[in-house]
């Protein structure tokens, strides 16, 4: 293992993200990666293609309804930025909508002079006539804020409008004339990890200096976040005080009160009812206790007199096969998205005078083996919900459920996409391989149906394993053009770090357990090769973010099962990530470097501290953003440079803007991935 650390690491410089220096490294290597990369003959094809396939004008425009309008963001090759839109329902169920266009963000960015990116909008409640316009530059989680008058289409100027500076952070309504205010600008600073710590209350025609604070947390917690309900006036604030730790508080007349609920639970409060999802098993005092991975509900009343004593009920309880994904309220249920052997089931729950009665609707909501997500249309005065599903080789379908008074579910068809890849003679299925340690870990295999089992097929596996975030299902038809077309197989591994088994599964490989995670990886490979789906040469494995520092560890740890390694917007430097950007706010994740006994587990899956000059590492496609502000560009470019010291094949491509994301615009989409998949063609398929 290297000794390379924070104190002596030559490439040091290279996180100073704008010096000349540094842009001048980055683009001598993104210049090299593209002239070489473009030249391959599948280039030109790869890319016209996910362009196309992501301005497609038959794409299905996803909308959300606010009074009588249903709104949607759209992007096309006319409007590459986008435009928010709104139309009617009449109009929206036709074949051609009529749109009216309410901000057009590429006349925006020419008008001004900046590469604006859409982050979203708010809008006033219930006469919807003004909006809270979210924009970012360049696609970073910085952003700022202007309010919209819908029934002019212009600005409101200040001192009468209001508008929030360039800064992590956001607006959100209170009533018309006030708005909650964070940002990481505020007087009192930001958190360590540089996120908002005070809300404040801001009046409409005064200075934003005088907008009254309402809640300040320490410098050293994550950070605050505000969610109001502008048709019930209920102020939620959400006091992160570590990614798996925090307190939730509501406004009251007498100020914000904390409900005493488990710091590792996840809150949801809803109109008179609270949603606890407990990741760690809550004892109570009267002697009762709730499992890890439960859904339970109180009446808010109750929980703000006292939560210990409170009538809890138990929606969801959790067992070896299975765990609660998400959960979405409506005006008169909470309905529940779980995943039982990675595959969705649907349940609403409906509190009536005898308590809460559940009823499952997946079958009502034909899901199969498709991937489903459901949202409220209005979760203040519907029950209807929105439906959207999609499997590895079914296009997306968006539908309209009506949930009525007892279990029936009409199920209206709105809009499916035409498929984007011919998936004829391919097949799904689930496999099953066998860690280190004797756990079975899960993959959704994608490929033809007559594969040889010769190892001869082309493959690539694909993971994430972190943040409970599960990987399931989904038509992808930048994967599908750019390999499954070709006759190669894709796979998803499920393995641990992620949420495909609930918290259990998620803790499994948390900190010092987090090799866990990367021996499911690598088992799954070595399972693919011992099944005879592909060899060694050509098996290659993608991730970002998080799954970049995954696919990393495969790089310097793994060396010897991958063929090629496409590392995107990745951590890998694990000495100095909790001081770059957002990185302190996933030591619960991962540790803390500054300790000398979490670094010493740390060190072991830090890619950049595990490169050995005398062994051997795949090629390697390193890509990140310039304008990346949550992870750090320099963890990409510094391992460029460590491997290009030592002669090792290493591709490097950043694009100048796109934040977290990796790009902002269609184009921008199409250079970022058909660069990716041509890499994997050249060094898999040759």
């Amino acid at each position: 293992m290297t000794t390379t650390s924070s104190s002596d690491d030559p490439y040091r410089w290279l996180e100073e993200v704008e010096s000349d220096d540094a842009l001048s490294w980055v683009r001598e290597r993104s210049a090299a990666s593209e002239q070489t990369l473009h030249s391959h003959p599948l280039h030109g094809s790869l890319h016209d293609g996910i362009r196309e396939a992501l301005q497609a004008s038959d794409r299905i425009p996803l909308v959300s309804q606010v009074g009588d309008h249903l709104y949607g963001f759209w992007t096309d090759a006319e409007h590459p930025r986008g435009v928010w839109r709104r139309t009617t329902w009449e109009s929206y169920r036709t074949d051609d909508p009529r749109w009216e266009v309410l901000v057009d963000v590429d006349a925006l960015a020419e008008q001004e002079g900046v590469p604006w990116v859409w982050q979203g909008a708010r809008l006033l409640r219930p006469h919807a006539d003004r909006a809270l316009v979210h924009l970012s530059r360049g696609g970073s989680d910085a952003g700022t804020t202007r309010e919209l008058d819908l029934t002019t289409g212009e600005v409101v100027p200040a001192p009468e409008g209001f508008a929030k500076p360039e800064a992590k952070g956001t607006l959100a309504w209170r009533d018309r004339d006030h708005v909650y205010l964070t940002t990481a600008d505020d007087p009192t600073g930001a958190t360590r990890s540089g996120y908002p710590r005070t809300a404040r209350l801001w009046r409409r025609g005064t200075p934003l200096s005088e907008a009254e604070v309402v809640h300040t947390v320490s410098e050293d917690d994550l950070g605050l976040f505000v969610q109001h309900d502008q048709e019930q006036g209920q102020t939620v604030l959400h006091h992160a005080v570590a990614f798996y730790r925090g307190h939730t508080l509501v406004l009251t007349d007498d100020g914000p009160q904390r409900l005493d609920l488990p710091e590792s639970a996840e809150t949801s409060v809803h109109g008179e009812h609270v949603a606890v999802r407990l990741r760690h098993a809550w004892e109570r005092g009267s002697g009762a206790s709730f499992p890890a991975g439960s859904l339970v509900v109180a009446p808010l009343a109750d929980v703000l007199a006292d939560a210990g004593s409170a009538a809890w009920t138990t929606l969801v309880a959790p067992d070896d096969r299975s765990a609660l994904l998400d959960l979405t309220w409506t005006a008169s249920r909470l309905v529940t998205t779980t995943l039982v052997d990675v595959r969705h089931t649907v349940q609403a729950h409906r509190h009536t005078d005898q308590g809460w009665e559940t009823t499952d609707l997946t079958d009502a909501l034909d899901i199969g083996l498709r991937t489903v997500s459901v949202a409220a249309v209005d979760d203040d005065r519907s029950d209807d919900l929105w439906v959207v599903t999609t499997g590895f080789v079914e296009p997306m379908q968006l539908s309209l459920a009506t949930v009525t008074g007892g279990s029936e579910v009409g199920l209206e068809v709105l809009r499916t996409a035409p498929a984007r890849f011919d998936a004829s003679g391919l097949t799904v299925t689930q496999e099953w391989a066998t860690s280190a340690d004797g756990t079975r870990v899960p993959y959704w295999q994608v490929g033809p149906a007559d594969l040889p089992m010769d190892g001869s097929t082309p493959t690539v596996l694909h993971g994430y394993g972190g943040f409970e975030h599960a990987l399931t299902p989904a038509y992808d038809p930048i994967v599908g053009r750019a390999w499954l077309a070709h006759g190669f197989v894709h796979v998803v591994a499920g393995i641990r770090g992620g949420g495909e088994f609930g918290p259990r599964w998620h803790q499994a490989a948390l900190q010092d357990q987090r090799h866990r995670a990367y021996e499911d990886f690598v088992a799954v490979a070595r399972d693919l090769v011992a099944r005879g789906v592909t060899s060694v040469p050509r098996l290659g494995t993608t991730g970002r973010s998080n799954g970049g520092l995954l696919v990393g560890n495969m790089l310097t740890g793994y060396p010897e099962d991958f063929g090629a390694v496409v590392c995107q917007v990745p951590l890998l430097d694990m000495s100095r990530y909790h001081e770059l950007l957002a990185g302190a706010s996933w030591m619960a994740e991962y540790g803390d470097p500054d300790d000398p006994t979490q670094w010493e587990w740390l060190r072991t899956f830090s890619p950049y501290q595990r490169f050995q000059p005398d062994r051997p590492t795949p090629p390697v496609y390193l890509a990140t953003s310039t304008r990346d502000d949550r992870v750090h560009p320099g963890h990409a470019r510094k391992m460029a440079a460590l491997l290009e010291e030592h002669g090792r094949d290493v591709t490097y491509w950043e694009n100048t803007e796109g934040g977290h994301g990796g790009a902002s615009t269609a184009d921008q989409w199409a250079s970022w991935h058909a660069l990716a998949w041509t890499f994997l063609h050249t060094r898999l398929t040759a």
